[in-house]
C-alpha cells in the first residue's frame, strides 16, 4: 500500500505546487490523477520516490516511509518503486534488451552492473516481460530505432522486470496517437491486474482515465479537489478539476450523479479544447 498523507511541495520561486494532498492507492487498482497544467500532478508523483523532495508531509510504502530514508536506504527502497516516465528516460544508443535489463541495475553490484552482466534468470524474465508488452523479437534493436509506442513498451518493460511493489506512470501518452494511447493504457491495467500491482498514473486524457481507471483523483491549483469512481466524474466535478468552481451542497440534481451522456461528452470537448489552449 502507498500512503501519502499532507504531502506539500514550495519551489524556490515560490510557487506553491502541493498544498497538504493526501490519497492512498492499494492492492491491484490503478488510480488515474487528472487536472490543468501547473496543478501538481507530477510534482506528486516524483515525490513519492523523491526526484523531487518533498516540504513537508509523509510517504510510506507499506511500512517504510520514504521521506525519512537517507540516500542508501532510498535506493534500495526505489527498487520497490516502478517508474515510466513521459519522455521514455531510455539510454537511445543501447539495445531495447540493455534497456529492459537496467530495471535490474539496483540487484546487482556496481561491477556487474559496469559491465551490463546480469544473472541468467533476470534475462529469461526479461524476455518473458518483452514478449507480453508485444516487443518480442525486438531486443537487439537499438531504441534509437523505435516509434513512441515501441519506445514506451520498453518502459513499462524496464518497470516491470523490477519487480514493484507500485508502478508511477508520469503521462504515459501525452506523445502517443490515440490508438497507440488505448494500446499502452489497457497494458498497464492489464499488467496491474495480473501481477497485483497498483499503478498511479497523471494523465491529461480524461476520456482514458475514464474508460481505465478503477478511481480517479483530480488536482487543481496543488489540492485534491476530487476522488471517485469514473462514474462519478460529472460535468460539476470535472468543473471543479479544470476550472475550481466550488460545488454548493444545495446544486440542483444530486452531484454524486453521472452526467448524461451528451451532456459529459460536450464538458469533456470542452475541457480538451482548455487543455489544447483553444479556449
Amino acid at each position: 500500500m502507498l500512503r501519502v498523507t499532507d504531502l506539500r511541495k514550495t519551489y524556490p520561486t515560490g510557487d506553491e505546487a502541493l498544498k497538504g494532498v493526501t490519497l492512498s492507492v492499494e492492492g491491484s487498482e490503478t488510480v488515474a490523477m487528472i487536472g490543468p497544467s501547473g496543478a501538481g500532478k507530477s510534482t506528486f508523483i516524483r515525490c513519492i520516490n523523491r526526484l523531487t523532495e518533498p516540504g513537508d508531509g509523509e510517504v510510506h510504502l507499506d511500512d517504510t516511509e520514504l521521506t525519512e530514508l537517507g540516500d542508501d536506504a532510498l535506493r534500495s527502497a526505489r527498487r520497490d518503486i516502478g517508474m515510466i516516465f513521459q519522455e521514455y528516460n531510455l539510454v537511445e544508443r543501447l539495445t531495447v534488451m540493455e534497456n529492459v535489463l537496467t530495471g535490474r541495475l539496483g540487484y546487482v553490484s556496481a561491477w556487474k552492473a559496469f559491465r551490463r552482466s546480469f544473472p541468467a534468470e533476470d534475462i529469461e524474465r526479461a524476455y518473458e516481460i518483452l514478449e507480453r508488452v508485444g516487443l518480442d523479437g525486438m531486443e537487439n534493436k537499438r531504441v534509437d530505432e523505435l516509434s513512441g509506442g515501441q519506445r514506451q513498451r520498453v518502459g513499462i518493460a524496464r518497470a516491470v522486470i523490477q519487480q514493484p511493489k507500485i508502478l508511477l506512470v508520469d503521462e504515459p501518452t501525452s506523445s502517443l496517437d490515440p490508438e497507440t494511447s488505448e494500446t499502452v493504457m489497457r497494458l498497464l491495467t492489464d499488467i496491474a491486474a495480473e501481477r497485483e500491482v497498483p499503478v498511479l498514473i497523471n494523465i491529461h486524457e480524461v476520456d482514458l482515465a475514464m474508460e481505465h481507471a478503477d478511481r480517479i483523483v483530480g488536482l487543481h491549483d496543488g489540492e485534491l479537489v476530487f476522488e471517485g469512481p469514473p462514474e462519478a466524474l460529472d460535468d460539476r466535478g470535472l468543473d471543479q478539476v479544470y476550472r475550481g468552481a466550488e460545488v454548493p451542497d444545495n446544486a440542483g440534481g444530486n452531484a454524486d450523479a453521472p452526467a448524461e451522456a451528451g451532456e459529459k461528452e460536450a464538458v469533456l470537448a470542452n475541457v480538451d479544447r482548455s487543455l489544447r489552449g483553444e479556449t
